[in-house]
């Protein structure tokens, strides 16, 4: 049974110390003048309801008048418990839990704490991310509207999958090309070197004669696409809060661009040789007639309400570090600025093209992930122009792994490498291959200890 606590002389001087009259610091308490004139006097002794306010207002001093450990075990448990998202306790209740279920106390207050630590994380990316937000490049703004829109356009998807069913084109591009031209547009080869690749002039599309097959059918389809779903695509891009009009426009063309994939790759038909092949890539590619990165691209838009595919995280890659398509059904989000964790395998690919990477990867959190990356090459045509190296990496979680065929390669249980977002996001204290401290940490430098890093991240 608690034993009663009387600290009149105590309360008293905590009041006066406050600069605070008795009816002040009884309506700070939530007490009656009377109430707290007869706690001064020691006539009742302090309750649970007067601990807890105390512990509110003056955590500091309520561990010097009920004792150390008790007191800021109350008072970071009466923090806790203000939490907005926590249902209310009482004073007398939490007082109680923190005396009768000490090392329960405990747990909630270590979990408060966790999640302060990760909402001031949050905040950090946050302000990093809005501090710019004003001078987003029209890209930028339309990269991160995909991806507010979760990468799935549901209008679009739908129209263009009814259009492809009654087309009878699931894995046959001809009808596309064949549709195009019935809208009296003429398709025509160019055989000088040009770096276009694609020119429309409003009746005829002239594409490059360095295009491969996949890319040349999908400008067909996009072409078709920003034909056929003008309407819908117009509506879009009038609704979308962007201002430049660089961005508009963008954004019109990327729909297109979404709407082409749709009518290639028609939702149902998709997802259900995917779900068939286990989600292998090159299968699916050869299936529909698609290169590589347009089917993992595919993939990460599987999320129709109702009749979701696997969650899949899809970004791409260039030799630079810099992420250039970028999005994520599933816990794992990209840095939204700079490169990628240098220790996911995407950047090993970019090196080795032709070749899939295959990783199990453990995030901060705990989290695991299975992921695959392939570089790629898209041809120039011509000496004087370089190629375009990247990689594309689409992962998924490895609870999924059952589905995804990349996984056993390396099993949903092996050793997982431990990767973060982005250096400067990242928490882990002992990776040798960190580019940056964590934003949120303080560093320390030793000058007699030679490390990998020549810091220690606190």
């Amino acid at each position: 049974m608690r034993q009663r606590l009387y600290a009149g002389a105590a309360l008293r001087d905590l009041r006066r110390a406050a600069g605070l009259t008795q009816r002040a610091m009884a309506q700070r308490l939530a007490l009656s003048v009377s109430y707290l004139s007869q706690l001064e006097s020691d006539e009742r002794p302090l309750t649970g309801a007067v601990l807890a306010a105390l512990a509110r207002h003056f955590p500091a001093a309520l561990a010097q008048i009920e004792g150390e450990v008790p007191a800021r075990r109350l008072a970071a448990l009466a923090q806790a418990l203000a939490e907005p998202t926590v249902a209310p306790m009482s004073p007398d209740e939490v007082a109680r839990l923190a005396e009768q279920s000490p090392d329960l106390a405990d747990r909630l207050i270590a979990l408060h704490a966790a999640k302060r630590e990760a909402d001031a994380r949050a905040a950090l990316a946050e302000e990093a991310m809005t501090a710019g937000a004003g001078a987003r490049l029209p890209w930028e703004a339309v990269r991160d509207w995909f991806h507010e829109a979760g990468n799935y356009v549901d209008p679009l998807d739908l129209a263009a999958e009814a259009l492809a069913g009654k087309q009878g084109g699931t894995g046959n591009a001809e009808w596309v090309e064949a549709a195009l031209r019935a809208r009296g547009v003429t398709i025509v080869t160019d055989q000088h070197d040009d770096a276009a690749l694609a020119r429309f002039d409003g009746t005829r599309l002239t594409l490059s004669a360095a295009l491969p097959a996949e890319s040349r059918r999908f400008l067909i389809a996009h072409r078709f696409a920003a034909h056929a779903f003008a309407a819908p695509i117009a509506a879009i891009v009038a609704a979308a809060p962007l201002a430049q009009e660089e961005a508009r426009r963008l954004l019109a063309t990327g729909l297109a661009n979404y709407a082409a994939g749709a009518l290639l790759m028609p939702y149902r038909a998709f997802r259900d040789e995917a779900r068939r092949g286990r989600h292998d890539i090159d299968r699916l590619a050869r299936r529909f007639n698609t290169s590589f990165e347009q089917t993992c691209h595919r993939l990460s838009t599987l999320q129709r309400p109702g009749e979701e595919g696997i969650p899949f995280y899809f970004c791409r890659v260039d030799m630079a570090g810099n992420i250039t398509k970028r999005h994520s059904a599933t816990p794992l989000q990209f840095a939204r600025f700079g490169g990628a964790c240098p220790l996911w395998h995407v950047h090993e690919a970019a090196a080795i093209p032709d070749r899939i990477l295959v990783q199990l990867a453990e995030t901060p959190d705990g989290a695991r992930y299975v992921s695959l990356a392939k570089g790629l090459v898209k041809p120039s045509g011509q000496f004087a122009r370089s190629p375009r190296r990247y990689a594309v990496l689409l992962g998924c979680e490895a609870r999924h792994a059952a589905d995804f065929v990349y996984a056993d390669a390396v099993g949903p249980r092996g050793t997982a490498t431990p990767i973060g977002i982005s250096c400067r996001l990242c928490p882990r204290a002992d990776c040798d291959q960190r580019a940056f401290p964590p934003t949120d940490r303080a560093i320390v430098v030793d000058a007699a200890e030679r490390r990998a890093v020549p810091y220690r991240v606190m």
